[in-house]
């Protein structure tokens, strides 16, 4: 049984209207992925109002998040520790009132703010020697299977068992501001296929995506470039070679990342944040894997298809960020035509031709 579909987080007391508040962590993919640790809060607390806090790169996502309250934005550097942000967010944390800090990472950083706030309980695993930081002590992070396992079990009673399947992540774009973004960008109303070329290192990049543009674009395909300013280059490189049907809607404002997302018929997407983007606002999405594994990184929300080289590289599965062994032939070896005709018929079994 999908618990997407039927509540079996045990309720509690429906009377506590006590605030909650979440620290995520904040890569783009994984602050999505969170959102099931809100839907599981949602349920078992449904009048404790759950907000997240956020980073300005990842602002943008909590708008489009079912049962998130609001957002707290602030910053705080990843390499010090930077005692008078934390104090600062600390303050403002204070004034929240929240009964319950769910703090994610493992690390000692991130549990601070929580604790200079006085926030009563604040849960996390045990690491980094976090003792009164943490206050409500979870044990056996390690033995949890899956990212998610390890983040959305925090959101359960202690000691419960997991459940067969987490709710999946949701954003929800209104029609209307998919419709001004394509007509602000002049996109006008052709199907179109997002591409997301970048990610976290270039050995999560698949190398062909520019001929797979090419060949989108030749099958009447309106194919736009989707990434951050890091993709400036792909992306330029992508449109010399796809045509005048391939737009680049890179940028500095994730925002338009996610209504792109929104407003494509298809997204072909390495494992990145945008791939979890993707998937978790009902776009159909194809994710493409070299070096990591898809069954501990794919997306909650399933994908349309996923692909991988047929070719057998021994140092599967890796986490390096830059290849460094078997010339890359984890994406090498996937080519341009093998991505281009699953996408055609993804789309045709859609029902989703080239007409709006």
């Amino acid at each position: 049984m999908n618990i997407n579909s039927e509540n079996t987080v045990p309720l509690e007391d429906a009377a506590d209207r006590r605030p909650i508040l979440i620290i995520p962590y904040m890569w783009i993919g994984d602050f999505v992925r969170g959102h099931s640790v809100v839907r599981v809060l949602n349920q078992r607390w449904p009048n404790r109002p759950v907000d997240v806090l956020t980073t300005t790169l990842c602002a943008p996502l909590v708008e489009y998040m079912p049962g998130v309250r609001s957002g707290i934005v602030w910053d705080l550097p990843r390499s010090r520790l930077a005692v008078a942000r934390q104090r600062g967010l600390a303050r403002q944390l204070r004034a929240g009132n929240y009964g319950t800090a769910l703090v994610l990472p493992r690390t000692w950083k991130s549990a601070i703010a929580p604790a200079l706030a006085g926030i009563p309980e604040r849960v996390g695993f045990v690491g980094e020697a976090r003792f009164g930081l943490i206050n409500r002590w979870r044990w056996g992070e390690k033995a949890l299977p899956r990212f998610i396992d390890k983040n959305a079990a925090l959101a359960l009673p202690d000691g419960a068992a997991l459940p067969p399947e987490w709710p999946i992540p949701q954003l929800r774009v209104p029609a209307d501001e998919v419709a001004r973004f394509r007509q602000t960008r002049g996109l006008g109303h052709g199907a179109a296929v997002a591409l997301a070329p970048g990610s976290v290192g270039p050995a999560k990049r698949w190398t062909y995506y520019p001929q797979a543009a090419r060949l989108l674009a030749d099958r009447g395909f309106d194919v736009w470039v989707v990434g951050g300013p890091g993709e400036k280059a792909l992306a330029a490189e992508i449109v010399a070679v796809g045509g005048t049907q391939v737009r680049d809607l890179t940028g500095t404002d994730l925002r338009d990342g996610i209504l792109a997302m929104a407003a494509a018929r298809l997204a072909i997407s390495n494992d990145s944040g945008l791939m979890h983007i993707a998937a978790a606002l009902g776009t159909p999405t194809m994710g493409i894997f070299g070096p990591t594994s898809p069954h501990l990184w794919a997306p909650l929300n399933g994908l349309t298809a996923t692909v991988q080289t047929r070719t057998v590289v021994p140092c599967q599965p890796c986490h390096r960020p830059i290849c460094t062994m078997n010339d890359h032939r984890c994406m090498r070896d996937i080519p341009a035509s093998d991505v281009a005709v699953l996408a055609a018929r993804v789309l045709d079994e859609g029902g989703i031709g080239v007409a709006p």
